[in-house]
């Protein structure tokens, strides 16, 4: 399983993402991740699940939940569903972090567990971003300056509205944590086939190693060693599946120290050599010629 930082890339020529949840045929679930940007999900049909921090958070169609940045969380979309994803980056609230360059967000999900918490009305910010998704989609005349318009609103609302002011000293050494753990991992998947040695990336990035080691197993909740493997298998099973490329090749241009120990960890998280996927794959492309 693998337990990950997300790197959020906007829209072109908008300052955020926007999108549709990939997981609206249902029958689908994401692992925990985290990322830096802040993330509305807003539900316009059907139902899922969030999971934060382990605290579970079921949303139906006209619901929303606010993920804060650096805040672990999953999903679980059994049914089909229409949700809209806003993901804004968190430099756009700057002039409102605290002393601590902290902010959090709360919303009327959240709030049903937490009942010391005055809770939002939720229907403006649905609306925006419901209407926000239409007409960046539809791109009819004039729609960059509607966008913007309406994202202003967005954030209008997010600042008035759902910004709490108190947050514990704990939940800030978390996030500033995990907001170092996420420059960590994006170098090792920029890096990833490369020899990295946890001693390595500890002095790279000013820790002991035994610090490092400890930072892994409690955010991430897999050690160094377990996670570099993560990557190299994800980009191995990729380029095995999408390219034309020997085993030897893929074992290789992705860190892997032998052919022999790539078929090994393979068949031990696929179930299946690398060999006997690729003559699957070859099977059924023949089946479709």
């Amino acid at each position: 399983m693998e337990f990950q930082h997300e790197l959020i890339i906007p829209n072109e020529g908008l300052p955020f993402k926007l999108f549709l949840f990939e997981g609206g045929h249902g029958n689908y679930e994401r692992e925990k991740h985290w990322h830096t940007s802040i993330e509305i999900f807003a539900v316009l049909k059907g139902r899922l699940t969030f999971f934060l921090n382990e605290v579970e958070y079921p949303l139906e169609a006209g619901e929303l939940i606010i993920i804060n940045s650096n805040e672990i969380h999953s999903i679980h979309a059994p049914e089909k569903n229409e949700t809209v994803i806003l993901q804004i980056p968190l430099k756009q609230f700057e002039k409102y972090f605290t002393a601590q360059r902290f902010i959090r967000f709360t919303s009327a999900a959240r709030v049903a567990r937490d009942r010391n918490s005055k809770a939002p009305d939720n229907r403006k910010l649905a609306f925006f971003i419901e209407e926000l998704y239409k007409v960046y989609r539809a791109k009819e005349e004039g729609w960059e300056y509607r966008t913007m318009a309406l994202y202003y609103n967005i954030l209008y609302l997010m600042i008035k509205d759902y910004r709490e002011t108190e947050a514990a000293q704990e939940e800030i050494q978390d996030s500033r944590r995990l907001d170092a753990l996420s420059k960590i991992t994006t170098y090792m998947r920029e890096h990833y086939t490369e020899e990295l040695k946890l001693s390595d990336m500890a002095t790279l990035f000013g820790y002991s190693d035994a610090y490092l080691s400890r930072m892994f197993k409690k955010y991430a909740k897999i050690n160094f060693k377990a996670y570099l493997q993560e990557i190299r298998m994800s980009y191995a099973y990729r380029e095995l599946i999408n390219t034309e490329k020997t085993i030897s090749q893929i074992t290789l241009d992705n860190g892997f120290a032998s052919s022999r120990a790539f078929s090994r960890e393979f068949q031990k998280k696929y179930g299946q050599l690398p060999s006997d996927l690729r003559q699957i794959i070859k099977c059924q492309k023949s089946a479709m010629d």
